[in-house]
């Protein structure tokens, strides 16, 4: 397929946020979309001096009732969290706060004008089922005191069908004593299988996964490509490898596999093909180069904080090749990963740019977001900054936190959603159909009802199988104690979900049942179907807490539309088909989606794509673009149903021609 530049892409002129489409929808077009910021806004790389105002300087803000609300001051928010520290650029980031408190009026606003009337029942609907699961898993940060930073970044959590038992499980990392602090714990990770009905059992121990590491990411795949899922973990401290025997039990190979990779601040992980080799590569995000070693924590009124990540010199991240025979080698260098360090948070790959191979998009943590292209051979560009993926919609970095993509307005191209810190609007990048993207959060309503709390775990999910992909925020603050010197947020917090109505986004929280259930601090979260009802359940790992099992009962209170769950079974490519492209074809549409090793808030979930098909009653073919291979079409018997289609059985597809459209193409 043509890079962008090329004289047979086409761009769409509709502008997102116009009118989010249904397919089956037409909708007008409007004026031409703006090219991608690729100047930053103005960002300067010259040094400023800092100007350090009085410690007395504070800001307030009015709540409900009129009442007078307690904010920090300016040099506590210079130092509140891992995103603010050192001294304060007054005049930048007096107009950045004045410029993001204007947009979020003007997407208030917009949100508020597609609210539909009180008559209408919650479309989408979730049941606390957490007490019944039976999951003794309880989150363990380590903390003693300390204020330790890794403390603040685990953890995700995967969901996997470890056992081919059809049932989807759950595998919660857990974090472990810290260096430097007395031993009084032994936390571990979990494993727990689905036994069906909401019930889960621990098979931690006869799986073999009973460790201490410290864990931060986790991500799943095929890496022998024996129809078994592997996991891969990144903690405070080497990475590990677990290779699934087939049998219910992992073995830990990461001496052969050669993965370890010091004793890193890891971060997010993904799994891709980087070279089409048909063996699935490892990208491992690192976070910053910490040592306990004369740290002091710093304190506003008294209260300790934790240090952020500009307090900390970067890590790079580091990219292994699959050699194929159970070894992987650190082609960092040779990849041109090695390029750029910054502290890496999420990871997720897709093909951004129509080209057939995948690519990298990686967060970092107030700094900017780094995009690695991909050239088809496993070597990488990284073009941030030129796509408009560095910075938000204003030029400035986020605290950046969890990320997924999906085509969120069904125009046959992947757009990404990341999650930020307290104060930060959540940032969704629509695809300009493969020639970068904008920041369309302000007028979709991205992000509605979150900006206070810091945003962890999220995702681009079709909870109530109407087409249109709705989006999901996990929340909570890193310090349990901020209450005590800002009450403009909260430690504990409930999540968030947006709900996609076609025009722009509804902040449905509290008509999804989201705030009758109890508040936690949340980290990783999860999306899978996890009672085979066809409707998408969510799971939320909560720092220091057991976790929040989601039920949605779309189906159970009557919901009416219909679904595709596909699963893929490679055999020259690999096994679990990640990266493929899958297009659902149906009479009112098309339905697009690639398979993910790694997403979320340094997690992985979905390996089972899920397509919401609406009133839709049938799907005339399902096309798959294989990584590193050709293309083929399948039929399927019938819809609300899973479908396995293994590569090689479908009818092959010749390439587009050169005079269809790119969203054609996809």
């Amino acid at each position: 397929m043509p890079r962008p530049g090329s004289t047979t892409c086409r761009r769409s002129s509709r502008r997102w946020g116009d009118g989010i489409k249904t397919p089956g929808e037409s909708t007008s077009p409007a004026a031409t979309r703006p090219q991608p910021n690729a100047t930053g806004c103005g960002r300067s790389t010259s040094r400023r001096p800092k100007l350090r105002p009085s410690p007395d300087l504070s800001i307030s803000t009015v709540g409900r009732g009129g009442r007078k609300r307690r904010s920090a001051s300016w040099n506590a928010l210079t130092t509140l969290a891992p995103h603010r520290n050192g001294g304060l650029e007054m005049p930048r980031r007096c107009l950045t706060w004045l410029a993001r408190s204007l947009l979020l009026v003007a997407g208030a606003t917009a949100f508020m004008g597609a609210r539909p009337s009180h008559g209408e029942p919650p479309p989408i609907f979730f049941e606390d089922t957490s007490a019944a699961a039976g999951i003794g898993f309880v989150h363990d940060d380590g903390g003693s005191g300390n204020r330790f930073i890794p403390e603040t970044v685990t953890a995700g959590l995967a969901t996997l069908d470890h056992d081919l038992d059809g049932r989807i499980d759950l595998y919660f990392p857990n974090g472990s004593d810290l260096p430097g602090t007395e031993p009084r714990r032994r936390p571990r990770a979990m494993l727990v299988r689905n036994r069906g009905g909401w019930r889960f059992e621990d098979v931690t121990a006869a799986a073999g996964l009973d460790h201490d590491s410290y864990g931060v990411g986790v991500t799943v795949g095929d890496l022998d490509n024996d129809g078994f899922p592997d996991l891969c973990t990144s903690n405070y401290g080497p990475k590990r490898m677990w290779q699934n025997m087939g049998d219910g039990t992992f073995l830990d190979v990461t001496a052969t596999a050669g993965t370890a990779d010091g004793d890193k601040l890891g971060a997010g992980l993904a799994l891709l093909d980087a070279d089409g080799d048909g063996d699935l590569d490892l990208y491992a995000a690192n976070y910053v180069r910490f040592s306990p070693e004369g740290h002091v924590s710093p304190r506003i009124r008294g209260v300790p904080l934790y240090h952020g990540p500009r307090d900390y010199e970067a890590w790079p991240d580091t990219f292994f090749r699959n050699e194929g025979d159970g070894r992987f080698s650190d082609q960092s260098e040779s990849s041109g990963i090695a390029g750029r360090a910054g502290p890496g948070m999420g990871v997720v790959c897709l093909d951004e740019d129509g080209d057939g191979d995948t690519d990298i998009f990686v967060l970092n943590d107030v700094a900017a977001n780094f995009l690695f292209r991909n050239d088809g051979t496993g070597r990488f560009e990284e073009v941030g900054l030129e796509t408009g993926l560095a910075y938000d919609m204003i030029g400035q970095p986020n605290g950046s936190m969890g990320v997924d993509c999906g085509d969120v307005d069904n125009d046959g191209w992947l757009d990404l959603w990341m999650t930020s810190y307290q104060g930060e609007r959540p940032v969704l990048y629509h695809n300009l159909a493969g020639h970068g993207f904008e920041d369309v959060s302000a007028r979709t309503g991205a992000g509605a009802g979150s900006v206070p709390w810091v945003k962890w775990g999220c995702g681009i999910v079709d909870f109530d199988n109407d087409g249109r992909r709705d989006l999901f925020i996990a929340c909570g603050h890193i310090n349990d104690l901020v209450e005590q010197f800002d009450d403009a947020t909260a430690y504990r917090n409930h999540n968030v979900l947006l709900r996609n109505v076609g025009e722009r986004f509804m902040e449905m929280s509290a008509a999804a049942g989201l705030h009758a259930i109890p508040r936690h601090s949340a980290r990783g979260a999860a999306f899978d179907d996890l009672d085979d009802d066809g409707d998408i359940d969510g799971v939320i790992l909560n720092a220091r807490e057991a976790p929040t099992l989601l039920r949605n009962l779309e189906r159970e209170r009557g919901g009416e539309h219909h679904w595709l769950q596909v699963r893929l079974v490679g055999r020259g490519s690999n096994r679990d088909g990640v990266g493929a492209n899958v297009r659902v074809v149906t009479p009112e549409g098309v339905f697009i989606d690639e398979v993910h090793s790694g997403r979320g808030y340094q997690g992985h979930f979905g390996s089972r794509l899920h397509f919401g098909l609406g009133s839709g009653m049938a799907v005339d073919r399902v096309e798959v673009r294989w990584i590193g291979g050709g293309r083929e079409a399948f039929d399927v018997a019938g819809i609300d149903r899973l479908v396995t289609l293994t590569e090689g059985a479908g009818r092959p597809v010749d390439r587009p021609a050169e005079t269809e459209t790119e969203a054609d193409r996809r």
